[in-house]
């Protein structure tokens, strides 16, 4: 079990992909290898993107450990078997919406417009208007979500972008539209130009990443809590092809910055970017799901390294 001081209370999951994803299951399954944490009992949880799908998964119960499935019927040696085929619903679904042949800049969309926008909500939403609407369907996913058995107990929260008005939208929180959590996810999935946006409640929905990678100034936190925040997309470094360096770079400044948000009211913040392996491992092209084994080897191993780290903090 976990110790009191190196449990965080609050998870914040962001943007990155189907490698994104399995780098932030596969930190957390070497994280609780080492004692230091348990993922699935923190207060509460934040997700952007890809981190919805993770912090869903993780208020269902369903361990990091059991979302490490691998190609070809490999299996981590430090994971338990998954059921069935070997490859979990929420992952099968994450890697039939797209193929090996996307486009690199396909899952960092979303985050370039964010980035783009520093006049606000209105200057966003003339930006996500000026995308084609996406055709590719989520159902897959909400099928695996709802399938999983996530539900609202309080402690979740998913952040999307309404597309009418350009501003973000917390599903979870007090006052959000009600929805069901499989709709939040896809809501917060659905990248703009890529998916098809998500229509409920009479709005209409893009990806969360639209406004933030991580949307850390979202959590609502005490003073004393700890948050620890895995940023995927902070992989992306200088030296990628295209606009992938660059956005890199500015991920990991937005994350940063929103970090400050929570100092100022007391909160203990730790972000964690890929380390040089698992950047290497994720390369640019975070949606091409043929670097997934080396993704989950490279956070396996960042993940074990790190509850070190994380065991010396809380001493």
């Amino acid at each position: 079990m976990p110790s009191a001081a190196s449990q965080p209370d609050v998870l914040a999951l962001g943007g990155g992909g189907i490698l994104g994803e399995a780098w932030m299951n596969a930190v957390l399954a070497g994280l609780e290898e080492g004692g230091t944490l348990d993922a699935r009992a923190c207060r509460g949880y934040l997700g952007t993107s890809a981190g919805s799908i993770v912090a869903a998964a993780l208020v269902a119960g369903i361990a990091p450990a059991e979302r490490l499935d691998r190609a070809a019927g490999a299996k981590p040696a430090s994971a338990p078997a998954s059921r069935g085929d070997g490859v979990s619903p929420l992952t099968r679904a994450l890697g039939a919406m797209v193929g090996a042949g996307s486009s690199a800049a396909a899952p960092l969309a979303a985050i370039a417009l964010g980035t783009s926008a520093p006049a606000g909500a209105l200057l966003r939403r003339a930006l996500l208007r000026s995308v084609r609407p996406g055709e590719r369907s989520l159902e897959q996913l909400a099928s695996a979500v709802r399938r999983s058995g996530a539900r609202w107990d309080g402690r979740l929260r998913v952040c999307a972008v309404e597309l009418q008005s350009g501003r973000r939208v917390v599903f979870g929180a007090p006052g959000a539209p009600s929805v069901e959590v499989a709709t939040a996810v896809c809501a917060s999935c659905a990248i703009p130009g890529v998916f098809e946006p998500i229509r409920a409640a009479g709005r209409t929905f893009v990806d969360g990443g639209a406004w933030s990678p991580t949307n850390l100034d979202a959590l609502d936190v005490q003073r004393g809590e700890r948050v620890l925040c895995l940023n995927p997309t902070g992989s992306l470094r200088g030296t990628a092809r295209g606009i992938a360096g660059a956005i890199g770079s500015v991920s990991r400044g937005i994350a940063a910055g929103e970090s400050l948000a929570l100092r100022h009211r007391g909160a203990d913040v730790q972000i964690v970017n890929p380390d040089p392996g698992a950047a290497e491992a994720m390369g640019a092209n975070l949606m091409d799901p043929r670097g997934r084994d080396a993704v989950i080897d490279a956070g396996l191993s960042q993940g074990r390294a790190l509850a070190a780290t994380l065991y010396a903090r809380a001493a």
